[in-house]
């Protein structure tokens, strides 16, 4: 992954626009979070291979960002990305890491089901 270059990953956004794309959306504090002094429990939203068509995609902000998903009857978006990547398989990765590099937020993209973990 490389940070992300907001031309880059708008192209990229453009290029998927009005196709049916399978989207995998994450979101999470991580289990570290309870080993720290405060003692919180993880927060975690995960959806996989959800299929849908956007109107238009968005990329905002100057770092971290945050990519939005307008849908015939509402919208998608994730913020706080920092990295992407287009991988071999033509999947549009985006993640979002803290100073630590540990993963907060993913949104990613692709024309064919992602593969089960």
């Amino acid at each position: 992954m490389q940070p992300i270059d907001r031309h880059k990953v708008q192209s990229e956004l453009d290029l998927r626009r009005g196709s049916d794309v399978y989207v995998h959306l994450e979101t999470t504090t991580g289990s570290y979070t309870s080993l720290g002094p405060e003692k919180r429990p993880p927060v975690i939203a995960f959806v996989r291979n959800a299929k849908l068509n956007y109107q238009r995609g968005k990329v905002t902000g100057a770092g971290p960002y945050r990519v939005g998903l307008k849908l015939g009857e509402g919208w998608v978006y994730a913020e706080g990305l920092t990295d992407f990547e287009v991988n071999e398989r033509g999947e549009l990765l985006l993640a979002g890491l803290d100073n630590d590099g540990q993963l907060t937020v993913a949104l990613q993209l692709s024309t064919t089901p992602f593969r089960e973990a």
